[in-house]
């Protein structure tokens, strides 16, 4: 072979092993590239796959949670564990899907509270017709019996029936429904005694009034309704042997009923969610008041929005539980007249017996915050009325109220209240003297029950 030759093929050796060259260097690069490639698509697919089973197990079920708890606020909603996805076509996906679950589950929410409240408004309207209808017939029997024992247990029942009526008109008022009732304009005292009469544990409730106006008509029933649920509440989470402080005064734009009870307060959260309840600023769903549904201080705050009060129980009480606080503006009050009547219905077990009225036959039942019983027979030194016209009842003037009756101190203990059978045997002698008085021979068997 010739050098020529030679040298040729050595030159063509050396490009032949210089492309070689070039191409595995090429190819090397290409295959580098193609692992990163796969491996960040594998990463990409582990990360997918990591945000939907994070959906699907921890976002959804929190933000349904969340809308669940209503009237709590709602509860922070986890986002994407990797936060690359947000801006990318399945990170706006994911978030598509969280908004589609979230419209879904409010419309079905706002679906379950539309058919429980109409539920719960139809049921309690039945229910506050039946308790109406009992109350006639309570009312009818209180004319009719007057012997003592009798008495104490109509008084009992009708005391319940006025609590179980409370609790009806409450739920329909959450519901929508109007309290129902259209009173003249009460004194905020008798506002207080007609929340009283309507709590179980009335004989606790002491109150003090600093103070003499009246509530405007068409606020009465909504304030005693409000107040009542304070009271419940109040009674409810404190001790059974302690009272529940009620004081009434003017402030520079309006007045105010406070209510302290001796419980053990109530935690930052609650307040907050209490806040929440009261103001009135959210709608509240029936179907988010727990388990049982706790109702009070939602229709309270259904109450202040409609009617135009406030109320609060963000402080605490000097005796260590709760102060909640009613406050109402100058708008709606006004001064009371002599025509103002009492803002209850009346409590079944109180304890005073007014003179009855010359145009009516029934004998009304008074507040449990009034203690004084007039005397039943005229005492030395005491003026006689003057003699009735015909059709009117004989009226007695009472000298003065038995002192050991009287209305006893704010902290007075549970054997200084008087008992419903006492109170029922006075409201007994009452009804035979006044029945007495409108018959011309009084019947000698009377006041016996298995007579009548």
């Amino acid at each position: 072979m010739s050098p020529p030759t030679l040298e040729m093929l050595v030159w063509c050796l050396a490009v032949c092993l210089v492309l070689a060259a070039v191409v595995t260097v090429r190819q090397w690069r290409t295959a580098g590239a193609l692992r990163r490639r796969t491996t960040a698509l594998l990463n990409e697919l582990h990360a997918r796959d990591q945000e939907a089973r994070h959906l699907a197990e921890v976002r959804l079920p929190t933000l349904a949670e969340s809308l669940h708890q209503g009237h709590r606020g709602p509860a922070p909603v986890p986002g994407l564990l990797h936060e690359r996805l947000a801006g990318s076509p399945y990170g706006q996906s994911l978030q598509a899907v969280t908004e589609l679950f979230t419209h879904s589950l409010d419309t079905a929410l706002a679906r379950a509270d539309e058919s429980a409240r109409a539920a719960l408004m139809t049921t309690m309207r039945a229910l506050q017709s039946l308790a109406s209808d009992q109350q006639l017939v309570i009312s009818a029997m209180q004319n009719r019996y007057d012997h003592p024992s009798v008495l104490a247990d109509l008084l009992k029942i009708d005391h319940t029936n006025a609590q179980f009526g409370r609790r009806a008109q409450a739920v329909a008022v959450l519901c929508g429904a109007w309290p129902g009732r259209q009173r003249a304009a009460a004194t905020l005292e008798n506002v207080v005694r007609g929340a009283t009469s309507r709590i179980s544990d009335y004989l606790r409730v002491k109150t003090v009034a600093q103070m003499d106006t009246a509530v405007i008509d068409r606020v009465v029933e909504p304030v005693v309704l409000a107040v009542a649920e304070l009271l419940d509440n109040a009674a409810r989470h404190s001790p059974p042997d302690t009272d529940v402080q009620v004081n009434i005064h003017s402030t520079h734009n309006g007045a105010v009923i406070v209510i302290d009870d001796c419980g053990v307060g109530m935690h930052e959260q609650e307040k907050q969610q209490a806040a929440l309840l009261l103001s009135g600023a959210r709608p509240v769903d029936v179907t988010r008041l727990g388990d049982p549904p706790q109702f009070g201080f939602a229709v309270i705050g259904v109450l202040a929005q409609r009617y135009g009060f406030s109320v609060s129980v963000d402080s605490r009480s000097p005796y260590g539980g709760v102060r909640a606080v009613v406050f109402l503006p100058n708008a709606l009050l006004t001064q009371p007249t002599p025509d103002d009547e009492p803002a209850p219905p009346p409590s079944p077990a109180s304890h005073t017996i007014p003179a009855p009225s010359p145009a009516s036959h029934t004998i009304p039942a008074p507040s449990p915050a009034s203690h004084t019983i007039p005397a039943p027979s005229p005492a030395p030194g005491t003026v006689p009325a003057p003699s009735p016209s015909p059709g009117e009842f004989p009226r007695r003037r009472r000298r003065e109220a038995i002192p050991e009756l009287q209305a006893p101190p704010p902290l007075a203990s549970a054997a200084q209240r008087r008992p419903a059978e006492q109170a029922a045997a006075v409201l007994g002698a009452f009804q035979r003297g006044t029945r007495a008085g409108r018959t011309s021979t009084p019947s000698t068997d009377e006041g016996n029950p298995s007579d009548e």
